[in-house]
């Protein structure tokens, strides 16, 4: 199970190179897509957002099980963020 330190820095390492794929993609195309990268980079914020929010969470029952998803979660989001990404 990895730590809860390197679990939030795995969160924000991978969200914030989103994030910083959506600034590279906007300086690329200008202004005609300036729309739908603010949807994306806000979609990340609040994925960064959720998932610190669960991290955080102290009433878990089964905290390796509990991390495991979190991290699964993390994984899917990015995923689907950089396809949306790739569809510009």
């Amino acid at each position: 199970m990895p730590s809860i330190k390197n679990l939030k820095k795995d969160v924000n390492y991978v969200l914030s190179d989103i994030i910083e794929e959506c600034y590279v993609c906007q300086l690329i195309n200008g202004d005609a897509k300036a729309d739908k990268v603010e949807k994306i980079i806000d979609e990340a914020i609040a994925t960064f957002d959720a998932l610190i929010v669960k991290i955080n969470t102290k009433n878990v029952e089964n905290k390796k099980k509990h991390f495991k998803a979190i991290n699964a979660e993390l994984e899917k989001k990015a995923s689907a963020l950089l396809a949306k990404i790739a569809k510009l």
